[in-house]
C-alpha cells in the first residue's frame, strides 16, 4: 500500500478525487435515468470494489461524499469502508442532471414519443417535467464542489457522483471552451480545488477496471456522458 498522509502537503488547495458511480443495468440499457433511483448491477458492484481498493492503496482520504442516489451511494460506501471505515456525506446537490418526463425512456424512445423535451435536453434547456438545464445543473453542482472543497482545505477527499454533473464539473474547471469526451463508469478524475481556482490533475482514469471493463457507451446526463 502506498504512504498514506496524515496531512495533505498543500494547505492552500484541497485535492479532490470525483468518481462517477458504478454501472447499473439503464446504463447498459441506453435508459435515461436522471434522478431516478436505480442500483448498481453486478458488474457496477465489481468496478466500486475496483476502484475502491485503488483508492485504499493511494494517499489517505479524509472523508467521502456523495450524490443521495443509490448508485453513487453504494459505490461512495465501498469507498468509504475500504478507506478505513469512514461516513458518507449524503450531498443532494451532487445529483445528476434532472431530465424531467424523459426519465425512464431509452434514448430513442424519447426522440420518438416526446421530441420536444428531447430536444431541450440536447440543447441544454430546461426539460418539460421538471427537468433543469445544463445551466441549473452546473449551479448545482459546482457550488457544492466549491463547498465541499473550502470544507477540506490541505485534505485529501473523495466525492461520487453521477457522469452530467461531472461534465459540469470539467467545464467549471476549464472555463467552458474544452470537451471532455466520455467519462466512463468509476472513472477517477482529481480537481486540485483553490479558493478561487480549479486545476484539473487527473481525467477519466480507468486503470483500475483492467478486469472488470467499462462501457464505451451509455447515458449518463447528456448525449455524450458516457
Amino acid at each position: 500500500m502506498a504512504d498514506s498522509f496524515s496531512s495533505f502537503d498543500h494547505p492552500d488547495y484541497a485535492e479532490i478525487v470525483v468518481v462517477r458511480h458504478g454501472e447499473t443495468a439503464w446504463n447498459a440499457d441506453g435508459r435515461i435515468q436522471g434522478h431516478l433511483d436505480v442500483e448498481l448491477n453486478e458488474v457496477g458492484r465489481a468496478q466500486a470494489a475496483a476502484v475502491a481498493e485503488r483508492l485504499f492503496r493511494e494517499p489517505k482520504v479524509f472523508a467521502v461524499y456523495s450524490s443521495d442516489l443509490q448508485r453513487a451511494y453504494e459505490t461512495a460506501q465501498l469507498i468509504a469502508t475500504k478507506c478505513g471505515g469512514l461516513e458518507v456525506v449524503k450531498d443532494p446537490d451532487l445529483r445528476e442532471r434532472h431530465l424531467g418526463d424523459l426519465q425512464g425512456m431509452s434514448r430513442r424512445e424519447a426522440s420518438k414519443t416526446n421530441p420536444t423535451a428531447y430536444r431541450a435536453m440536447d440543447r441544454g434547456q430546461e426539460i418539460p417535467g421538471g427537468g433543469e438545464s445544463l445551466d441549473q445543473l452546473s449551479e448545482r453542482c459546482t457550488s457544492a464542489l466549491q463547498r465541499i472543497g473550502m470544507k477540506h482545505l490541505g485534505e485529501r477527499v473523495v466525492v461520487v457522483s453521477h457522469g452530467g454533473a461531472i461534465r459540469s464539473l470539467y467545464k467549471q474547471a476549464n472555463n467552458k471552451n474544452k470537451r471532455c469526451g466520455m467519462i466512463p463508469n468509476t472513472s477517477v478524475n482529481v480537481f486540485h480545488l483553490y479558493e478561487d481556482n480549479w486545476i484539473i490533475k487527473t481525467w477519466g482514469d480507468v486503470s483500475h477496471l483492467s478486469q472488470t471493463g467499462f462501457l464505451q457507451s451509455g447515458f449518463g446526463g447528456d448525449r455524450t456522458s458516457g
